[in-house]
């Protein structure tokens, strides 16, 4: 089995903090394969970089599924899941968005869950998501340790003591059973930021690696009726020309 990791930002650091937490996760015969896009912002921080990245994670989908040896699953680990149904239009394999799969995780071990995240303006992006997959009721508060992204990977001793900081604080303040992490760049923090909280933390690159694991082994493709059916073939012009003449059925079903 195959399972390959798309970090939707251009920081080669943070994919391989993604591909390592995959390759500790995964099951012995699961082979974990990670990758970027080539262009798009080093960090996603709002709709604006969200909508730049979510074409890099199509190119990618593309890409990889044209190979002889393509991926079993796709997992797109940024918590946004920046373009997540585009993808499953455009492949048979099934694709986890890390938010989606954090947010089924939580709520089989615990009742109530927060979310520590990142920056305050990701808090809405988050209760957005919380609302279309149907955790809203879930979820007591979206809390932002206020930092940047990169400083996950520039200045990591400060960015995880304040998320432990704002863990603890949701531990103490909101009634909940678990802590969701709202960020794919803290996929290797958990075991430490549970530690220090006393509280099961649940993080979305090895939720969602575990979760295709199971599809796949389940033998479970994306459907291909209805509005996640390949996209219907037409022109495209301008940077987008190549589009035209692509083969979106290639894929076995």
């Amino acid at each position: 089995m195959r399972i390959h990791l798309i970090n939707p930002n251009t920081t080669s650091g943070m994919t391989e903090t993604i591909r390592n937490a995959g390759i500790t996760i995964a099951a012995a015969d699961t082979r974990i394969t990670a990758s970027q896009p080539v262009s798009g912002p080093v960090s996603i921080e709002g709709h604006f970089d969200e909508a730049i990245s979510a074409v890099g994670v199509l190119d990618e989908i593309l890409r990889l599924d044209q190979e002889t040896d393509q991926p079993d699953a796709y997992v797109l680990a940024c918590f946004g899941d920046p373009g997540l149904l585009a993808a499953r239009e455009a492949t048979r394999a099934p694709v986890i968005g890390i938010a989606e799969a954090a947010f089924h995780m939580a709520t089989l071990i615990s009742t109530r869950f927060s979310v520590v995240t990142t920056l305050g303006r990701t808090v809405i992006i988050a209760e957005h998501l919380l609302d279309q997959y149907g955790f809203r009721h879930h979820c007591r508060r979206v809390r932002a340790a206020e930092i940047p992204v990169l400083d996950l990977e520039d200045d990591s001793d400060s960015a995880l003591e304040k998320i432990i900081e704002e863990g603890i604080r949701a531990r103490d303040e909101d009634g909940i059973g678990a802590i969701v992490l709202g960020c794919g760049g803290m996929a290797n923090l958990t075991d430490t930021i549970s530690r220090e909280v006393g509280l099961p933390v649940v993080e979305g690159v090895t939720a969602a690696v575990k979760l295709a694991e199971a599809l796949v082994g389940l033998k479970l493709a994306t459907s291909k009726v209805g509005d996640l059916a390949f996209p219907r073939p037409k022109p495209f012009t301008g940077n987008y020309a190549h589009l035209s003449d692509l083969d979106l059925n290639r894929r076995n079903s």
